[in-house]
């Protein structure tokens, strides 16, 4: 399997290409700035383009738009960014326009030569790799963008049931619940929500109004 490889740092890339040599791999060439790995992949065809995300000039996100060129001018060739910062957002760039022979790997996680190994193989055959620790951070930032992802599932069911014009004595009816039970639920709901309680607010109302968008 051919790769390249392209990182600024020459200690790093010519590290990464001692190890998958010995483990199999041909180093078909290795590239310090994006535009050298532009230039690469056009004439070797790589199976696999190995590629950092910060590269000059600026050593912002050249490589990750050079990744983005080379899903879409070169679909034969598969890219796996190895990245020494955890950045979802520049994960989700890299994977919107198609999720596959594509990865995304942390530098410091990656442990063992047979890991980095594997994921070459894998997303040289059509599969998308993420590393675990990306996977956890997306999750988490989706929670937070939406605050009904905290609520637990009776909590849901109760602000539906708001959302329907339910007074809580008509949820205890609905759900088999005493009112005590509901009270409870609909303050942990508020509380989850960032509802706090204002003279100047329906917070039954703001509620509905979260479920809605949801």
């Amino acid at each position: 399997m051919r790769i390249v490889i392209a990182d600024d740092a020459v200690l790093v890339r010519e590290g990464i290409a001692r190890l998958l040599g010995d483990a199999g791999f041909e180093i078909a060439g290795q590239a310090g700035e994006a535009h050298e790995l532009m230039i690469l992949v056009r004439d070797r065809r790589p199976d696999v383009a190995i590629v950092d995300i910060r590269m000059p000039p600026t050593n912002t996100d050249e490589g990750l738009i050079a990744a983005q060129e080379i899903r879409a001018r070169h679909p034969e060739t598969a890219v796996l960014v190895l990245s020494q910062h955890l950045e979802p957002r520049y994960a989700m760039r890299l994977l919107e326009d198609a999720p596959g022979r594509v990865g995304y790997l942390l530098k410091e996680r990656v442990a063992r030569t047979d890991e980095l190994a594997d994921a070459i193989r894998r997303v040289a055959s059509g599969e998308c790799v993420v590393d675990r620790a990306v996977v956890d951070e997306l999750v988490a930032r989706q929670r937070r963008e939406d605050p009904l992802g905290a609520l637990s599932g009776r909590e849901r069911e109760i602000l539906g049931l708001m959302a329907e014009g339910r007074s809580n004595q008509g949820i205890c009816e609905a759900l088999w619940l005493s009112p005590k039970t509901v009270e409870t639920h609909t303050r942990h709901l508020f509380m989850k929500l960032g509802l706090e309680d204002a003279p100047t607010d329906n917070r039954r109302v703001l509620a509905v109004l979260a479920y809605l968008r949801g």
